[in-house]
């Protein structure tokens, strides 16, 4: 068993309230999770509006497979105009 996780930090320069940057990740973290099968998580910057980071992970029999999930995953995320990476993280167990 293979356990792969990603974590974005994301700059959304065009959110002006909580509410817009929620509109925002929470399209990204319900297309992800629809489209790919992955887990999906806010996990840090909950209270300012112009950051997010947001944490992705997938459960797969190979690595391989678990890391290509998750790549295609962050192309997903970067496809939204509204977002600018800052940092990607990788992990496996």
């Amino acid at each position: 068993m293979h356990v792969s996780a990603l974590e974005l930090d994301l700059h959304l320069p065009h959110c002006h309230s909580l509410k817009e940057k929620r509109a925002v990740v929470k399209t990204i973290l319900h297309g992800a999770h629809n489209r790919f099968g992955v887990s999906v998580a806010e996990v840090d910057h909950q209270d300012k509006w112009q950051r997010a980071s947001l944490g992705f992970a997938v459960v797969s029999s190979r690595a391989s497979v678990a890391d290509d999930v998750l790549a295609k995953v962050e192309r997903f995320v970067l496809s939204f105009p509204e977002v600018e990476l800052i940092a990607a993280h990788w992990g496996t167990e």
